[in-house]
C-alpha cells in the first residue's frame, strides 16, 4: 500500500500565521524561497464551513504553486493526515526574529 505524502506548511503573512496543507514542498529554484504545489483543502461535505479555511481557499483558488519566503516559515511538517486550513492572529509577533539570510557578497562585522 502505498503512504501519500502531505505536508504541514505554517508560515507568517501580513502578520496573520497560515496554516496550509500541500502534497508537494521543495527548495525551489528561486533562491531564499519554499516552493509550495498542490495545496489540498477540506471538501465541502458538511454544513458547518470554516470561514478561516473558506478564505484560504479563495485566496489559494487559482494558484498553480506558491513561493514562500524562507524567512516567513515557521515550520513543516510532514503529516500522515491533513488537518484543517487556517489563518489565525499573530501572537507577539512583532517579536519573532526573521532567520537572516546571507548572499555571496555581503560583508559582516
Amino acid at each position: 500500500m502505498s503512504r501519500k505524502t502531505m505536508y504541514k506548511v505554517i508560515f507568517h503573512n501580513q502578520g496573520k500565521i497560515y496554516e496550509v496543507y500541500a502534497k508537494n514542498v521543495d527548495q525551489g529554484a528561486m533562491f531564499g524561497f519554499i516552493e509550495i504545489e498542490k495545496l489540498v483543502f477540506g471538501e465541502k461535505t458538511s454544513l458547518v464551513l470554516d470561514p478561516s479555511e473558506e478564505n484560504l481557499k479563495s485566496e489559494f483558488s487559482d494558484v498553480v504553486r506558491t513561493y514562500i519566503p524562507m524567512h516567513s516559515i515557521i515550520r513543516i511538517d510532514e503529516v500522515n493526515k491533513q488537518g484543517t486550513a487556517k489563518i489565525s492572529e499573530s501572537a507577539g509577533g512583532e517579536n519573532v526574529m526573521p532567520f537572516p539570510v546571507y548572499t555571496k557578497g555581503e560583508e559582516t562585522k
